[in-house]
Order: C-alpha cells, then structure tokens, then sequence
C-alpha cells in the first residue's frame, strides 16, 4: 500500500529543513524549531503540515520579515534542472513550507515577497502564496506578472498563469480573478505559443477554468487563438475545451467540430462483469451504429455515474475516441472503468448508470452494479 502524501512532511524533512537553515544562519537554533515543528505533526494533513512547519518558522526565524527571507533564500536549494518535471514525484513540495511563509507573513513588504516568490517558484512553484497579493493588491502584482510572462525561466512564467487560475486545486479562491477574466486573459495572450510545454499546459488549465465561470469568454478566446493556430497552439486549445466538451457545450463542440447532432443507434451494450466489487474494474462495450446517409465526425466519450457515500451519484466522464463513421457503417468500442480505491477517490457500493456521449448527446446505455469487496488502494 503506497504511503500517504501527507507523510512526505516528516520529522526527517523537518530535521533537514532546520540543518539547511542553521548552515547559513548560525544562530538559527534548529534543536528548538525541530522540537515545535514536529510536534502534533503526525495528526495532520498534507497542507496543514506545511502550515504548521511554517508557523514554527516563523517563530525561529529573524522576527523582521525581510531578515527572515533572507536567511530562507539563502539556505535554498539548487533551481529545477528542466522545464518538464518527469519524475521528481513530491522533491520540490519541500519548498511549501517557504511559500506559505511569504503567503502568511510578508503581505506588508510587496517588494521583499515578490523577490522571494521569484526564486521559489524556480524551485517548487509560488501559485498558492502569489494569490494572497492578487487578492490584496491586484494592480501591483499584475504589473509584476506582465514582467514575469516574459522571463526568460520558465517555471517564472508558469506562475503567471497557473497563480492566476480561478479554481486552482489546494488554494484559496480570489474573487477579483472571478471578476476580472479580461485581465487575466491578457497575462495569457503572450504565453499563448510560449516555448515550454510546462507553460502552454498551464494556460490550457487556466481556460479550462475560465469556462466554468465564463464558458462564453472561453469559447470567444478559443475560436481567436485557433486562426492560423500552429500544432502547438491548437493542441492548447484542445486541451483547454476538455471540461466544455465533457459537459456537452455546443459551442466547444463545434470549435472542434463535432457541433452536429449525431445520427447513430446504440447497439450490443455489454458490461462485463455485470456486478464488481470495490478494488476491481469492468470493462464496457457497445457498437455505434450509424443511421445517416453520409460519413460523420463523432466524439465518444463514455459517462459513468459514480455513487457518493451518501448515496448520491455524480458523473464522471472519460474520453473514448474521434471517429470517422461511415454512412450507414458501425463502430465496436469498448472502455476500462476501474473501481479501485484511490487517496482521492474512493468508489462505494450501487447503481451505477453509464451513458456514451457522442457529440455532447447522452445516449443511455444501461448500468453496473458495484459491490463491496476486497479493496486494493492506488495512490
């Protein structure tokens, strides 16, 4: 069974962080931070963990806040190695403690924050603390962003996108970002065919975002950027219309150009097995007969209606295929839904309905049933 994430801070991260500290502050009493940043540590999670090492920072560091930066920057490790971070797993979250430090304690020092959030994010990402001076102070740190987009690192210039996101996973909601997507959409404009994939992955996520605010301002921005679009850009796009296009939104659809209704019939719908116990997996199949005159361009995807603890089911859709179906021809697909438990997801016993959506049109087709069993957890 894999380990938790909330177990990589650790008294043993712990113990580093206050040696590297003490190496370039000598009168940094590392003994008494250890002692307070691990205690109570193992009762809490992930992000209440970094919270509680960086409150212990804050009590051992230098009490002015641009002298305590000074030593965190100081001790700070080597810069990311590439653009891409294939394979470092948890390494940069190390630095989380840091970022939550600016985020809580240096709103008052603009400059000196700004400073410290742009060697951070070289080496873990300041998305979660820059928030904090969007909120307080919009104009100023935008002003700073727009520098920011065109920094030569580009771990520099992701943070301009992904700190700018309206539903940024882990962190708080900034209601001006809510509010001002023009402007948020101008830090993206010149990151749009930005070199490093990191960053063009970013700005895909940040529209994605938008769209589930302002699905009109994504589709707007969307049909701009695909005029003369190269591979890149256009890949971007695709990227960025994932969540409208699984929601069925005719506009999306018809950007990629699946916005006709489809003309199909669905056949020989099979689950097998029928009835599977938590921990397994059932693999669903059916054939896409079509019913039209002429070939069509179809997107399928499949939509399971997963049962919550409480009974309640909520969807989830999972991307199948772009097929070419011939007038009058047919189509046998089939997907693999897994029921295993998951540290973010854990399935429970039920109904579970599934649709196959082609087009963004739900096409009922039928139901598992899942079962308790014997659990098999993934991290």
């Amino acid at each position: 069974m894999a380990e938790p994430l909330k177990t990589f801070f650790s008294p043993v991260l712990v113990r580093r962080l206050g040696a590297d500290i003490a190496r370039v502050e000598p009168g940094f009493d590392s003994g008494r931070f250890v002692a307070q940043a691990t205690a109570g540590l193992e009762a809490l999670e992930l992000l209440a963990r970094a919270g509680h090492i960086a409150t212990a920072l804050a009590e051992h560091l230098p009490p002015a806040y641009p002298a305590a930066i000074d030593v965190l920057l100081r001790s700070l490790g080597p810069v990311h190695a590439t653009d891409e971070l294939v394979g470092v797993g948890m390494a940069p979250f190390y630095y989380l403690p840091h970022v939550l430090f600016v985020a809580e304690r240096g709103l008052d020092d603009f400059d000196v924050s700004m400073r410290a959030q742009y060697e951070l994010t070289k080496r873990f990402s300041a998305e979660f603390s820059i928030r904090a001076y969007i909120a307080k102070d919009p104009e100023r740190t935008l002003a700073v962003l727009r520098g920011w987009a065109r920094d030569e690192d580009p771990h520099v210039r992701r943070l301009v996108s992904e700190g700018t996101r309206l539903r940024l996973p882990w962190a708080m909601r900034v209601p001006w970002l809510d509010q001002n997507p023009g402007r948020v959409l101008a830090l993206l404009e010149p990151l749009k065919d930005d070199p490093a994939s990191v960053v063009r992955r970013s700005v895909a996520n940040n529209l994605n975002d938008l769209g589930k605010l302002h699905p009109e301002r994504l589709v707007e921005t969307c049909t701009a950027w695909l005029d003369g679009a190269p591979a890149e850009r256009r890949a971007l796009v695709e990227h960025a219309l994932r969540s409208a296009i699984k929601r069925g939104e005719a506009g999306a659809l018809a950007l990629l150009g699946y916005g006709k209704a489809p003309k199909v019939a669905l056949e020989d719908v099979r689950f097998a097995p029928p009835k599977v116990a938590i921990g397994g997996h059932v693999v669903v199949s059916f054939v896409l007969r079509s019913t039209a005159r002429a070939a069509q361009d179809l997107l399928v995807d499949l939509a399971v209606s997963f049962v919550k603890a409480s009974g309640r089911a909520s969807p989830k859709v999972f991307k199948l295929q772009r097929i070419e179906l011939p007038a009058r021809g047919h189509a046998a697909l089939e997907k693999k839904v897994s029921l295993a438990v998951h540290t973010t997801r854990k399935p429970h016993p039920g109904r579970h309905v599934v649709e196959v959506l082609v087009n963004g049109v739900p096409l009922p087709a039928g139901a598992f049933e899942v079962v308790e069993g014997r659990a098999r957890r993934k991290s």
